[in-house]
């Protein structure tokens, strides 16, 4: 038996380091080829890692929560068979450019493999015991900060499903910032300042630092090289909503969308293919080449929803969108937001994609000013919609509304174009039936 050192590999995405999250194994365990050794998090997913190795585990060489680059040794393992399983057909290996991924280029596929582990009592619990409940609803769970045992199952035989948790943390968000902490009860204090040469002492209980890296670094760098590169105009205008929201009350009662999730994201996507298709320069980008700048203008749209999820802000966005009719962007949507909750977000998902809706209204936001996804020239915002008084053939009448706000890369599309699309998107919301052209 030989020592075989495993070192983290390149995932495919292009990035160069990946946070140690939850190791799945510890010394002494025994595993086979593809089963799952460690989970960690890129600046794009998580990523589940099999090992490409049978044998023992003999040494965990990077802790969990440790920043550890490519090529870094992370695990040894003691083995006879370094590549493929004993009397079993070479391993799948699926191209970097399969959205449906495994979980790592060229060391297997993913999906449930049966453990080998030999100590499993020993294994810290992640999830809360006692409750019934399967281990993809155990991580669910975990990464939004639900306790299973507080959650009133549903299932058959007296299991937690994913709709009792999903539901579950629903409601606490609601409730969430209901308790205000309150202040202190001294009016004020004096902090002695000490002498120059003296470091001042850090009051824990009054600052913490949380360290940038994964998705929040990734965020971040974006975020930052498209404000500063990109010349952002921001352009709003407010919609009389009512139109969509009986529209959303129909399809929500029609038995073609029965199994369907409606809410009046689905007419702004629909709203935004329909501009999109007037104003072509909307859907392009800005692009720095060694011949000098160019506009790349896309005949296809990959349209980014943007999502705030357990790991923070991402970005996934659905494939040729433009091809899509009512029911299967609504099927679209739903599959991309419960993908996104659940953490199982490809990079392949979130990359490629031409403009991007957020949709601040559910934070009950009426406007903003978005910052451009990197690699696109627009971003559009749906605000809150809410009855107001608004004047309707002379008469002041109680309405849906809505604001539709937006950010552009000045670059590529002037003036006119902004404003003809933001007005194209608005009278879509304000008549769906546009839609039938």
């Amino acid at each position: 038996m030989t020592d075989q050192t495993f070192v983290l590999p390149d995932v495919g995405e292009g990035l160069t380091e990946a946070e140690i999250v939850q190791w799945r194994v510890a010394p002494g365990d025994t595993v086979a080829v593809n089963d799952v050794i460690v989970e960690i998090e890129t600046a794009k997913s998580l990523v589940e890692l099999p090992s490409p190795y049978s044998g023992t585990v003999g040494e965990l060489l990077a802790s969990e929560g440790a920043t550890v680059e490519v090529g870094a040794p992370i695990i040894t393992i003691g083995s006879m068979d370094a590549a493929t399983p004993s009397s079993a057909a070479p391993v799948t290996v699926p191209e970097p450019s399969d959205p449906g991924g495994a979980v790592l280029v060229g060391y297997g596929t993913g999906g449930a493999v049966s453990s080998r582990r030999r100590k499993p009592a020993e294994r810290p619990v992640k999830a809360s015991v006692g409750v019934v409940a399967k281990p993809p609803i155990r991580k669910l769970a975990r990464d939004l900060g639900v306790d299973l045992s507080a959650v009133s199952p549903s299932g058959p035989a007296g299991e937690v499903t994913r709709d009792d948790v999903v539901k579950h943390a629903e409601q606490a968000s609601v409730f969430r910032n209901i308790e205000t902490p309150e202040w202190g009860a001294v009016r004020e204090e004096t902090i002695s300042v000490p002498a120059p040469a003296t470091p001042a002492p850090v009051d824990d209980a009054r600052e913490e630092s949380i360290p940038v890296r994964g998705v929040r670094k990734a965020t971040a760098n974006a975020m930052t090289s498209s404000a500063y590169s990109a010349p952002h105009v921001s352009v709003w205008v407010d919609v009389d909503a009512s139109r969509t929201m009986e529209l959303v009350k129909r399809l929500k009662a029609s038995p073609d969308f029965a199994d369907v999730k409606i809410s009046p994201l689905l007419i702004m996507a629909r709203a935004v293919m329909w501009a999109l298709r007037r104003t072509p320069m909307i859907n392009a980008a800005w692009v720095d080449t060694e011949d000098g700048a160019q506009i790349r203008v896309r005949h296809y749209v990959n349209l980014g929803i943007a999502a705030a999820t357990p790991r923070g802000l991402l970005v996934p966005n659905i494939k040729d969108a433009q091809n899509m009719n009512t029911r299967e962007l609504a099927k679209a949507l739903e599959h991309l937001t419960l993908t996104a909750r659940e953490g199982r977000t490809s990079p392949a998902d979130q990359s490629g994609g031409t403009f991007t809706i957020t949709n601040i209204g559910v934070f009950g936001v009426d406007a903003g000013t978005p910052i451009i996804n990197p690699g696109e020239a627009g971003i559009i915002a749906l605000g809150a919609i809410r009855q107001k008084p608004w004047v309707v053939d002379g008469e002041v009448r109680p309405r849906w509304v809505t604001t539709v706000s937006g950010s552009f890369d000045h670059r590529v599309v002037d003036g006119d174009g902004i404003s003809r699309f933001i007005a194209d998107v608005a009278s879509v919301l304000e008549e769906p039936a546009l839609l039938l052209d």
